[in-house]
């Protein structure tokens, strides 16, 4: 498939709130036809089935083709663009190389769980060297595996951050914290004690010497 974005599901934009994404596939051999693409097809159904308008899918070659396809979807204003291989240390692997220049501002927390989350099954998971980030202060970009276990992996991890943080690169203002109830009334304040002015009291019926007379 071409990188011209063409919207799947109007129906979904209504959902999402009017929300594109697209996803780039990036594997030389699915783009030259070897082997059929697998992960592009999982991120596709996510997206649907969470309210979103899918744009035709990019699989394209590795390295500067991945960039084009990224500069594409930027230039057209996409709230989301997740890419899918070519995040590993072998030679062909640029995507993160295509994506960097694109980010003003970099989200690592997300690159970080979802490698931790994927150690639980491979150690192998701390090789990706995906970014996540924002470009033109409008559009997240991730980049996610080139495995399905991988792409799961990065799901999960965005099904519970994802919304938010699309809002927040919108400019909504945070949620307020509720404030917390504990069922108590708040303890009363204790007035400031003043101490009472000190007086002799006459021992015996007699004052002390140098109290007589106010001395």
């Amino acid at each position: 498939m071409s990188a011209a974005a063409k919207p799947t599901s109007e129906s979904g934009a209504a959902r999402a709130g009017g929300r594109t994404g697209q996803v780039i596939v990036a594997s030389t051999r699915a783009a030259t036809g070897v082997y059929t693409d697998r992960t592009g097809p999982v991120i596709d159904g996510w997206l649907r089935e969470h309210g979103w308008l899918v744009l035709d899918r990019a699989v394209v070659t590795d390295g500067e083709p991945v960039g084009d396809a990224l500069a594409a979807a930027i230039e057209a204003g996409l709230d989301l663009v997740i890419t899918t291989g070519g995040t590993g240390v072998s030679p062909t692997d640029q995507t993160p190389e295509q994506t960097l220049p694109f980010l003003d501002r970099q989200l690592p927390g997300i690159m970080e769980e979802l490698r931790r989350r994927g150690t639980s099954a491979t150690p192998l998971a701390v090789l990706s060297r995906g970014y996540a980030g924002i470009a033109r202060g409008r559009t997240v970009v991730i980049n996610l595996p080139g495995s399905t276990g991988g792409v799961r992996d990065g799901l999960a991890v965005l099904g519970e951050v994802l919304d938010h943080l699309i809002d927040q690169v919108r400019g909504a203002d945070h949620a307020a914290a509720p404030a917390a109830d504990t069922g108590r009334a708040a303890p009363a304040r204790a007035a400031p004690s003043r101490a009472a002015p000190a007086t002799a009291t006459p021992r015996n019926g007699i004052l002390p010497k140098d109290l007589r007379h106010g001395h």
